[in-house]
This record gives structure tokens, C-alpha cells and sequence, in this order.
């Protein structure tokens, strides 16, 4: 009897040692953002595939692409505007899954303020977040033939800090939000849905695609990384589809990992109604259209832009075409 229970324990052991291990570095701290993953941790759908998933936070001073690069990630949460940059500069990365089919960027400007319509924004002070997601307003004001220089007959634009303070309590027209996140902010700080203008990215035919996998080029040569991130993908898919269905729960398993204490179920329920919104209909492969609109955002940012040339090896189905099987 000693024997046949240290041998179910040898087992049991073998068979944790056995499990594969990824970590994922997430764009930003934790939120249901990210629900798929905490999803699929939580319940069960990585240790299923034979994954042991380490989920790190984001965060201000978090650079998805440089932990990438540096090696303290397997895979990436990052924008395509982030990553296009980054191997336009050297650093050889590949999107291959795209989870969010949508784009939540917006601008979100006060009517009181004389904003009602993209006409009126011309003369307006326009605060926009930077660290590569400033690319597609850029190439929105581009479109507009509306010069950011604080020009007359253009925009002045401001940088913008991780909050909508300057739109609630200062001279902003506008600021920059994410339909899951910084517009219900304003809405909390007293302002309603009638007294502001909302223009979405996507509406305006500038939006670049957001929260993509992104693994190192190099590594896509390996048979057995290729095999761990068939699996992650094939799992952290099925996360964010029991996410969608089950949105107060996802909600909650979010804030259970939420180490820091800032995370409230109310306001996580709110926000993965909105998250549900943009990973509908995606099934996890990039779609080559949506690459192409985001480069094109990205190639038409007025003087400056964000990549000089058509990206070449830049995305891969190879993950998805075996992990959607």
C-alpha cells in the first residue's frame, strides 16, 4: 500500500513537471481587457492543454514589446501600432492570434465647449495619449487636412496622462478614451451621454487593430514553441468566448487577480460589456484586411509616421490555422 501511494504521488508529480510552461505579458494593469486569459486560467482551460500560464500586469511604465524583446515574456498583449514600430526598428515580432476584432479608441469632447461635429473641431485643444497610441488620431487629423502644430486653421494638441481630468476639470475640448474604460470615467464624473460628442475611431476609418499575441520572429522556428502556443491560443480563445457569455462572472474572476486592490466588480461587469463588443466575431485569426487598413492608418500620420513601409512577415496564421482546427 506504501508503494502504490508513492507511486500515485511519482505520478501526480510527473504529470505537474510535464506541463509546458508560457507567460504573457499584458499591455496594461489588470481589467477585463485581458478577461480571456484570467478566464482561462481560472477555469482550467490552460492546465487542459497541458500549460502552466504565468499572467504578468502592464502597466505606465510597462513596455509589452521590450519585455518581449528582452525575453521576460513567451507572448505579448500589445497594439499593432507598438509592434509595427518596434520591427520597423529592429525588433523582428509577428502577431499570431488577434482576439479583438474592434478598436475601442475614441475621442470624447464637451458640446458645452463648442464640439458637435468633426467640423468643429478645427481651433479646439485636443488631448491625445502618446507611447505609440497617438499614430491613429495623426493619421485622423491627417485625413482632415488638419495641421496639430496649434496652427491656425488646425488643432492644438496636448499630451494626455492616464486620466480624463482635463476634459471634467480643465480647458480640454476633447480627450482621448477607450469605450471600455476612460468614457465611463467621464460619465462618473457627472457629465451625461447627451452633453458630449463622441467620434470612434472606427466610424472615422482610422482605427489600427489593438490587443493582438505577439511572439519573437525567431522563436516561430521552434516546433515545440509553435506547439505551446497552438495551445495557449486554442485556450486562451475559449476564455474569451466563456468571457462573452458569461460577463459577470469574467468580471469577477478579473478582480480576483487583481492584486492591487483598484479593481471593482461594478465597474469590470461595465467594461467587459464593452470588451464583449469588440471580440465578437473574432475567432482569433488576424484578419488581412484589418492589417492592411491599420498599416495604411499608420503610413498616412501626417510628417512623421509611425513605419515608413509596407511591413513584410509582420503576421502568421501558422498558430491560428491549427489551434481553430
Amino acid at each position: 500500500m506504501i508503494f502504490a501511494v508513492g507511486a500515485i504521488v511519482a505520478i501526480t508529480a510527473s504529470i505537474v513537471n510535464a506541463a509546458d510552461n508560457v507567460t504573457v505579458q499584458l499591455k496594461w494593469v489588470t481589467q477585463t481587457q485581458f478577461a480571456g486569459y484570467y478566464v482561462a486560467q481560472d477555469k482550467g482551460f490552460y492546465e487542459a492543454e497541458g500549460l502552466n500560464v504565468t499572467i504578468k500586469a502592464g502597466g505606465p511604465d510597462i513596455g509589452p514589446m521590450s519585455v518581449l524583446a528582452g525575453g521576460g515574456a513567451d507572448v505579448a498583449v500589445d497594439w499593432m501600432p507598438s509592434a509595427l514600430a518596434a520591427r520597423e526598428q529592429g525588433f523582428a515580432n509577428v502577431n499570431i492570434a488577434q482576439p479583438f476584432a474592434g478598436s475601442g479608441m475614441m475621442l470624447v469632447c464637451r458640446k458645452d465647449r463648442g464640439v458637435n461635429s468633426v467640423a468643429d473641431l478645427k481651433g479646439k485643444n485636443l488631448y491625445v495619449w502618446y507611447y505609440g497610441n497617438e499614430w491613429p488620431f495623426l493619421s485622423w487629423m491627417n485625413k482632415l487636412g488638419l495641421a496639430t502644430d496649434g496652427s491656425d486653421g488646425g488643432v492644438s494638441v496636448f499630451r494626455q496622462g492616464w486620466d480624463i481630468l482635463p476634459l471634467t476639470q480643465g480647458d480640454a475640448n476633447c480627450v482621448s478614451a477607450m469605450a471600455y474604460n476612460e468614457y465611463w470615467q467621464v460619465l462618473a464624473e457627472g457629465l451625461t451621454p447627451e452633453e458630449l460628442t463622441v467620434f470612434k475611431y472606427e466610424d472615422e476609418g482610422v482605427a489600427t487593430l489593438e490587443d493582438g499575441l505577439y511572439v519573437k520572429e525567431e522563436n516561430l522556428s521552434d516546433p515545440a514553441f509553435v506547439d505551446r502556443m497552438v495551445r495557449f491560443v486554442r485556450a486562451s480563445m475559449k476564455g474569451w468566448k466563456y468571457a462573452e457569455a458569461n460577463q459577470a462572472e469574467a468580471a469577477q474572476i478579473v478582480v480576483d487577480n487583481d492584486d492591487s486592490g483598484a479593481q471593482t466588480v461594478e465597474h469590470n461587469t461595465i467594461q467587459m460589456g464593452e470588451i464583449a463588443k469588440l471580440t465578437a466575431g473574432s475567432n482569433g485569426a488576424l484578419s488581412e484586411a484589418d492589417f492592411n487598413r491599420t498599416v495604411s492608418s499608420l503610413m498616412t500620420g501626417g510628417s512623421d509616421p509611425v513605419i515608413t513601409k509596407m511591413p513584410s512577415g509582420a503576421w502568421s496564421h501558422v498558430i491560428t490555422d491549427q489551434a481553430l482546427k
